[in-house]
């Protein structure tokens, strides 16, 4: 399989999986729509302009391929909620989020689709419903703003610029 790159040259990727190449599809495309709201958001300041939230949420979840899933069971692991969700579409990858000291789950996580449809479609049949014993919610996924460096953690603790 072969891309072009973004000095117009042909790359190929050999042999590489299918899920190999949604992965870097999916990175390319998240990059790219980082890329772009960075820009939007540069423009309309230099510009002295309020950039419109409602229509820069609405372009985002047109093109959202990643969902939040909160509210699930401590029992949820990776692949059954991969399993819960590709009924919808293809899915790229489904994580449960884990405490990084116990591993034990932290009661929410994400999946990537291959299409936004497939995502939208997610998102419609599954919030409120039922997954391994509790109702869930779903909601496309955003972006988490990092932390200034020196800021308070919400922890108990001042953060120096340290962090994990």
């Amino acid at each position: 399989m072969a891309i072009v790159d973004w000095n117009c040259q042909q790359r190929s990727f050999g042999s590489r999986s299918t899920q190999d190449w949604l992965t870097v599809k999916m990175a390319f495309s998240s990059r790219l729509g980082s890329i772009m709201r960075q820009t939007i958001l540069q423009n309309s300041a230099s510009s002295g302009q309020v950039p419109i939230a409602s229509m820069l949420n609405a372009i985002r979840f047109m093109s959202s391929n990643k969902l939040f899933i909160g509210g699930l069971s401590y029992g949820t692991d990776d692949q059954s909620l991969k399993d819960a969700f590709s009924q919808f579409g293809d899915v790229v990858d489904a994580r449960v989020i884990t405490d990084r000291e116990t591993g034990r789950s932290r009661g929410f996580g994400f999946v990537n689709f291959v299409e936004g449809e497939s995502a939208s479609s997610a998102l419609s049949a599954m919030d409120g419903q039922e997954l391994n014993g509790r109702n869930i919610r779903v909601s496309y996924a955003t972006e988490r703003a990092a932390a200034p460096r020196g800021s308070y953690n919400g922890g108990g603790s001042y953060n120096g610029g340290g962090g994990y």
